[in-house]
């Protein structure tokens, strides 16, 4: 168990330091598909809310990796995953099929295999900000270290794994 709280640290931050990056890349755009996931918000406010999704997006892996802030690292992670989950599950109710821009740029529609995907980050956010921590071999960290960032690269990946599986393009 004292490994956890490591490998999940390395999982979700990886998750959200690519994301994060991928829409600092594309600002403007991941500030124009905002509508399509909270289609009430008032124009005047997309760039804010872009802007602080990103910032947010940013932290969540530099919380995760001070030992002192990384409860609060999941946290936030937690906080932004249920919002995305939110949107995304109003967007499909709404009946919208916008692509994901999870990533940054994305040919991918929003589908039920993103509120898959968020609900296995929920759960490994829950799961590492609730598993005991305290000292660990350094060996034994490295590879929860190093199998939690191969599950990030796999979660990052998932649209295209499921392209590639299921055999749409």
């Amino acid at each position: 168990m004292q490994y956890l709280p490591a490998a999940f640290a390395c999982l979700i931050g990886l998750v959200f330091a690519v994301s994060a990056f991928t829409k600092l890349r594309d600002r403007a755009g991941f500030a124009r598909s905002v509508p399509d996931l909270v289609p009430s918000l008032p124009a005047r406010l997309l760039g804010p809310l872009a802007h602080t999704v990103i910032a947010l997006e940013a932290a969540v892996p530099v919380l995760l990796a001070v030992p002192a802030t990384r409860t609060l690292g999941f946290g936030v992670a937690l906080v932004l995953l249920a919002a995305f989950t939110v949107a995304i599950a109003g967007a499909l109710r709404r009946g919208r099929r916008a692509p994901c821009r999870c990533f940054g740029a994305s040919a991918a529609p929003l589908g039920p295999r993103h509120l898959v995907r968020n609900g296995v980050l929920l759960a490994a956010a829950s799961a590492g900000a609730l598993a005991p921590g305290g000292a660990a071999p350094a060996a034994g960290l490295a590879v929860a270290a190093a199998a939690g960032l191969v599950a990030g690269l796999l979660i990052v990946s998932f649209d295209d794994l499921v392209d590639l599986f299921a055999g749409s393009h």
